[in-house]
């Protein structure tokens, strides 16, 4: 606990009294603490060109990275943050940590907590870098909560909620008993990070055999 209530005083005395961060709300985070941190910020700005601004100067190599990022915010205004925070963590230096995470902050309702979601080792690709749907690999399209479609369902147009995702995915599972399916994850550049964060969440919590989800997300 003491190093939750450092998290939530750091958060504070980061932003002052002059920028907010709006945090993605989660219904429940599977990871409420981390110790050894240092925070950056995604703020958003309507007065900049983007309407972000990025700090990054309290970040330590050695250390765990809280990355707060508000909720208002679109894809395409993070994703490029992003990536520069994921290549600045594997760049090999003098000042480095091999066990090292990188965490998005959310606001965990259910606890009334914060809460953590890790994205260490998540590769942020554009669509032009789109993978073949051969060899058990399954694209989930997501262009927004109430439209979502399986490469290997062509036919399908579904809203996300637990209750779809749990049932297709198993059943996907079970269709190819000799062989794991490899989800990956392509996203609507024009989603807020808050509904970006909800996918991210509901997908941990689904957990059906042979289904695993692929380190790689596409961006269109």
């Amino acid at each position: 606990m003491k190093g939750l209530k450092f998290l939530i005083i750091l958060l504070v005395l980061s932003c002052g009294n002059e920028r907010i961060v709006q945090l993605p709300e989660v219904e429940q985070s599977e990871i409420a603490e981390v110790l050894d941190v240092s925070p950056a910020y995604i703020f958003y700005d309507p007065t900049a060109s983007d309407s972000t601004k990025f700090n990054r100067k309290n970040l330590i190599g050695t250390t765990n990275w809280l990355v707060n990022v508000d909720k208002r915010l679109s894809l395409k205004q993070v994703v490029p943050h992003l990536k520069y925070l994921q290549a600045k963590r594997e760049k090999k230096g003098m000042h480095t940590n091999v066990a090292a995470k990188n965490y998005f902050t959310c606001n965990d309702i259910a606890q009334s907590t914060l809460g953590f979601l890790d994205f260490t080792d998540i590769k942020f690709h554009d669509s032009n870098e789109l993978l073949s749907t051969d060899n058990g690999i399954c694209i989930m399209r997501i262009n927004s909560l109430n439209d979502v479609s399986l490469s290997m369902i062509p036919d399908l147009n579904m809203e996300f909620s637990k209750e779809n995702l749990r049932s297709i995915l198993v059943g996907l599972g079970e269709e190819e008993p000799d062989a794991a399916i490899t989800l990956v994850l392509h996203f609507n550049k024009g989603l807020s990070f808050q509904d970006y964060i909800t996918v991210k969440s509901e997908l941990r919590k689904i957990k059906p055999k042979k289904i695993n989800i692929d380190s790689r997300e596409l961006f269109y």
